[in-house]
């Protein structure tokens, strides 16, 4: 079993998340690619103490990066949206 530190990477500061999380209490954190909802909200309830209503997720697709003739991709990787319950706060600092 994935320890929770392994699921969820880090939480993601965007205006676009800060803006959701002050008016909606939604979360956005950044995932491991191959962990599924219900190991990503035990994992939140674990690390911040919180009741979680709902996640959503999305796989963000990598990107085509180019320097001079050399192309690459930047990688894969996934988003979370979690709800959290009427009451429950994440202190972000």
């Amino acid at each position: 079993m994935k320890e929770p530190q392994d699921i969820v990477k880090s939480l993601l500061r965007t205006e676009k998340g800060a803006n959701i999380q002050r008016a909606l209490n939604k979360y956005l954190f950044w995932v491991d690619k191959n962990s599924n909802k219900i190991e990503i909200k035990r994992a939140v309830e674990d690390i911040y103490n919180v009741k979680v209503a709902r996640v959503n997720t999305l796989t963000m697709k990598g990107k085509l990066k180019r320097v001079r003739y050399a192309e690459g991709k930047t990688p894969e990787w996934k988003k979370a949206i979690v709800t959290l319950k009427e009451g429950s706060k994440i202190d972000v600092v």
